[in-house]
């Protein structure tokens, strides 16, 4: 019997249940605007991506979830592709920055899927892993709930992205407020 997908379920309703995170942090982490494209792994709706529009000259939401993309595709300035965080279908080094935004978490394979997006970072990039800190009280409340609902939640503390990151050769440094964390990677 297949799994309950929650995203694809949620997806015609994800941006009115789910508001956008602190948009404090992130837009100053990925120092914009440049000339270059901007890769979401694991963007959903574009409800992140699409504040990035105009600042770019692509924004590419990547997911594997089709309704979710679908909403995606309703949002001007984004492209859509579905696929797997694990699996990439871009040629290397294509993108100057990557996002993942509140996605890290609900990866199958988390370790793969940054490696590919640190693989589609060019040279002189940013990667930015935007998350909700399992240290803070209110996340190991949401963790619980994402497991129960069998959401494949598996939230990891910064420091363990940014050991990862720091291991294929990144410049890394870790941003935090009460609730959520930044690991900000350079490639150089």
């Amino acid at each position: 019997m297949p799994k309950f997908d929650h995203f694809n379920f949620l997806a015609p309703l994800y941006d009115l249940i789910f508001v956008p995170p602190s948009r404090k942090q992130l837009p100053s982490a990925m120092e914009l605007p440049i000339e270059g494209r901007l890769l979401d792994v694991g963007g959903g709706t574009g409800r992140v991506a699409q504040g990035f529009v105009g600042q770019v000259d692509q924004v590419v939401v990547a997911d594997s979830s089709p309704r979710m993309l679908a909403q995606s595709r309703n949002k001007p300035g984004l492209q859509a592709v579905e696929c797997l965080a694990e699996r990439l279908p871009f040629p290397e080094g294509c993108f100057q920055r990557v996002i993942l935004v509140d996605s890290y978490h609900h990866l199958a394979d988390q370790e793969q899927s940054l490696k590919e997006a640190w693989r589609m970072l060019d040279r002189g990039g940013v990667l930015v892993v935007e998350e909700p800190d399992i240290e803070s009280f209110s996340t190991k409340i949401m963790a619980i709930g994402e497991r129960l609902a069998r959401m494949r939640s598996h939230p990891v503390p910064a420091d363990e992205v940014g050991e990862l990151l720091e291991s294929m050769g990144g410049e890394v440094r870790l941003l935090k407020d009460s609730r959520t964390y930044w690991v900000i990677a350079r490639k150089d």
